[in-house]
């Protein structure tokens, strides 16, 4: 299977219509040299330095990595780590722009199925979940989050699921804004204790259906890079 999805130099418009300056780079497999980047990238996204947490970063950037390592070296059958890599005609090491996980995971009551495929349906036990995306900040407001949502999608036509899950805070306006503009919408809205006790947002679980017609360009595409 080639790893390599798309080499692009799409900017993604601000809110006045305008790209900002934008670079080259490739959507690909992850692969265990570029863990380190991609973790540090996930720890500075959702873990603050400041405060008391400062003390703690490095030990939750570690378990970070260690968890991801094991993911990307022992993945199942339906699950893949993806990577937005800059290109360069330097030897420079390849630097990580911006990485996405998506695999299968079991809504409440659905685990121990004995249906082992990746159901079609919403009402599924079974749902492809797409999960820490992630951009580093020198990066962002460059298309690379859309650019790994999309290559989410092309793949997950390819294992034969059209449907999408997601999670997004309530009061991340930014991220909803791209999951909107990308055709996810809302389907639950999920509450916990915490939201209850501490007033923390909301988790909005979004769901998008894929359309047949992305699969069909993906195979020109694998056609024209044999």
């Amino acid at each position: 299977m080639n790893s390599d999805y798309s080499h692009s130099t799409y900017c993604e418009p601000d809110s006045e219509g305008d790209c900002t300056t934008h670079f080259p780079y490739t959507v690909r497999v992850s692969r265990l040299e570029d863990v380190e980047q991609s973790a540090e990238i996930l720890a500075e996204s959702f873990h603050s330095r400041s405060g008391p947490m400062g003390y703690i970063y490095p030990l939750l950037r570690l378990g970070i990595s260690e968890d991801l390592r094991n993911r990307v070296r022992s993945p199942s059958p339906h699950y893949v780590c993806l990577v937005a890599v800059e290109t360069s005609n330097s030897s420079n090491p390849l630097k990580v722009a911006g990485t996405v996980e998506m695999g299968v995971r079991f809504r409440p009551g659905g685990v121990g199925s004995s249906d082992r495929s990746i159901s079609a349906s919403p009402r599924s036990h079974q749902q492809l979940y797409i999960s820490n995306l992630a951009v580093k900040a020198i990066y962002r407001r460059q298309g690379i989050a859309s650019a790994l949502l999309q290559s989410c999608e092309q793949m997950a036509l390819r294992w034969g699921c059209p449907h999408l899950y997601l999670h997004v805070l309530e009061n991340n306006h930014q991220a909803r804004r791209l999951y909107y503009r990308l055709g996810y919408r809302l389907h639950r809205i999920d509450w916990s204790w915490e939201c209850w006790l501490f007033s923390k947002p909301r988790k909005l679980l979004l769901y998008k259906h894929l359309s047949a017609q992305p699969r069909a360009e993906v195979s020109a595409q694998e056609r024209d890079r044999s």
